[in-house]
């Protein structure tokens, strides 16, 4: 089978691999649409934490059933890429997300941007309905569901998402379906205007918000966030970077203000992004601003960052 593997920063090669067995308890999937994260741009770019080379990438996924002991050949599905031991304190105290042996589908073990995977039962969602490009992009709106479940967020509460990135967005989303009044801090134009057009979200105009979201992963902003926070206020950082943070310490101390970070997604977050989709409350079309053929992955790696290209959210369609 064909499989796309990142050897090292910068570079992607279309290689010929195995097939994956299946055994008893696992099920073999072919993947029908790849959704492109920002995890997977910062590790083509090299600055990806938890990461080593070469690695397959890859983890939003619609995939369809072709062997299985739990599920019907034909079915389309998708994966909670988080595998975790079920036996660490965090697992224990049905935290999975933060499983201290935590491997995460395309980060710490290879991922799927191959025609073929195998996975275990217990990580597989049925679709029930939906098409592959909302399967495709049920665990980064699970990774903005948890971010805003995380911190309790209330209908009317004034909320600051730093960042217009797929994870911004969908955390915005999340969010004004909470019924939170939420702005966004977004130095480019081409996503600050779709923020405007399809979220109607503007531009932050206040001094301060009683949540602050981080969803940019990038040390400036995030330090900048401390100073956003309200009194008695909160900071959820959802994005993720390699260096330390800092902040000055009484102004964090006045506000008695809460910081947290927000880390992957649960199963229960899986299920209310799905259970929104299937009910309509989240239309996905406008957030699909690029679609790539699956022999161009490693051409369009080159530029998918690029804020020229005004790429809101890329799909790799499945090879076959």
């Amino acid at each position: 089978m064909q499989t796309w593997t990142c050897t090292q920063p910068g570079n992607f090669e279309l290689q010929e691999t195995e097939m994956p067995p299946r055994t008893s308890g696992y099920s073999l999937l072919n993947v029908r649409a790849i959704g492109i994260c920002g995890t997977d741009i910062h590790a083509f770019a090299g600055n990806q934490p938890f990461f080593q080379y070469p690695r397959i990438l890859g983890h939003e996924l619609a995939l369809e059933v072709v062997e299985s002991e739990s599920f019907v050949a034909g079915e389309l599905v998708t994966i909670i890429p988080y595998f975790n031991c079920e036996t660490c304190d965090a697992c224990q105290q049905a935290k999975p997300n933060c499983c201290e042996k935590i491997q995460v589908f395309g980060v710490h073990i290879d991922g799927g941007m191959r025609e073929y995977i195998s996975v275990e039962d217990r990580f597989i969602l049925p679709g029930n309905g939906l098409s592959a490009e909302e399967l495709a992009l049920v665990e980064p709106l699970s990774i903005a569901a948890h971010g805003v479940r995380r911190g309790k967020i209330q209908a009317g509460e004034k909320v600051l998402v730093m960042g217009a990135g797929p994870i911004g967005l969908f955390t915005i989303l999340m969010a004004k379906i909470q019924g939170a009044e939420v702005e966004v801090s977004e130095p480019n134009a081409a996503r600050l205007a779709f923020c405007e057009a399809h979220l109607d979200v503007n531009a932050a105009t206040q001094t301060s918000y009683q949540t602050v979201i981080d969803a940019t992963g990038n040390k400036i902003a995030i330090e900048s966030g401390f100073a956003k926070i309200a009194h008695g206020g909160q900071y959820i950082l959802i994005g993720l970077q390699k260096e330390s943070i800092s902040f000055v310490h009484p102004e964090f101390h006045k506000r008695e203000a809460t910081l947290m970070s927000s880390r992957n997604a649960t199963i229960e977050d899986f299920h209310y992004v799905m259970d929104l989709l299937r009910t309509k409350k989240i239309d996905l079309k406008p957030f699909i601003s690029h679609r790539m053929d699956w022999l161009e992955v490693g051409n369009e790696f080159q530029t998918i960052h690029e804020p020229a290209r005004k790429i809101i959210k890329a799909i790799i369609q499945a090879k076959n």
